[in-house]
């Protein structure tokens, strides 16, 4: 059994945490990052920064920017990955992007995420229909591709679910990542349309900022996700950002816990 699925079985609901790898810089990386999993996040997903994130709002667009300013790379976000699986046994999730992995070298990309300690991969603009070409290079590594399911998903929800690994990223929102403030898609009958055919745990994403909203999403799924929320707050502290990083966190695993 993988580190997510050993997670889902350890926490029943989970909290999900996002942060742009290298935003500010890699070093307050690595401390908001423990600073999540000591707060309780169960699984951390990590964004390597890219010029053109088409699923992100301006917040990450942002933080890509500075992340890459600062010198970013895979090669560095891959040995933070090394220094933090000393420290940490939370899964950690990549999200990236096609162009980054092809250009890197598939073989290559998943071998360095199974040496350094990656679960899994998210990559939004990769259409499920083509996720094929990454299964030969991230399945002999260990690696999961975590699919998306959106509200537009419609008659293909079944067909992503069934061949869903690590867990389903149900988009809650249609559009680019941000916080809302009202989340109105009906999310119990997308999660029940993917529960008929897996029993792969279903984690809702995109717009989740507040405590109310993280609880009564994992109320009808198995997690939230939050990235826009906390990426904002690493703008706003910069270096300071960890010990507000921890706060936040705290508060919304409290929020996904009552939701037991």
């Amino acid at each position: 059994m993988g580190r997510i699925q050993k997670a889902f079985e350890l926490h029943k609901k989970l909290f999900i945490g996002f942060v742009t790898a290298g935003d500010p810089n890699l070093e307050v990386t690595k401390e908001i990052v423990l600073e999540m999993v000591r707060a309780g996040a169960g699984i951390v997903e990590l964004g390597i920064p890219f010029s053109d994130p088409v699923a992100e709002g301006v917040v990450i667009q942002r933080a890509d920017v500075r992340a890459l300013q600062a010198g970013t790379t895979t090669d560095k976000i891959f040995q933070l990955v090394k220094e933090l699986r000393q420290e940490v046994e939370v899964p950690l999730v990549f999200l990236t992007y096609a162009n980054p992995i092809f250009t890197y070298g598939c073989e290559k990309f998943f071998a360095q995420c199974e040496a350094a300690g990656v679960d899994g991969v998210i990559v939004p603009d990769i259409p499920f229909e083509e996720r094929e070409e990454l299964l030969p290079f991230s399945k002999p590594h260990g690696v999961e591709i975590i699919s998306l399911v959106a509200p537009t998903s419609r008659d293909r929800i079944k067909l992503i679910a069934q061949k869903a690994e690590g867990y389903v990223y149900l988009v809650s929102s249609l559009g680019v990542t941000g916080v809302r403030k009202n989340i109105t898609t009906d999310i119990p009958a997308i999660v029940a349309e993917i529960r008929k055919v897996t029993t792969v745990p279903v984690a809702v994403g995109f717009g989740i900022a507040e405590p109310a909203q993280a609880k009564a999403m994992a109320k009808v799924s198995d997690g939230a996700i939050v990235g826009s929320a906390i990426v904002k707050i690493v703008e706003q502290y910069g270096e300071d950002a960890p010990k507000y990083v921890y706060d936040y966190v705290k508060e919304m695993v409290a929020a996904v816990n009552e939701a037991i």
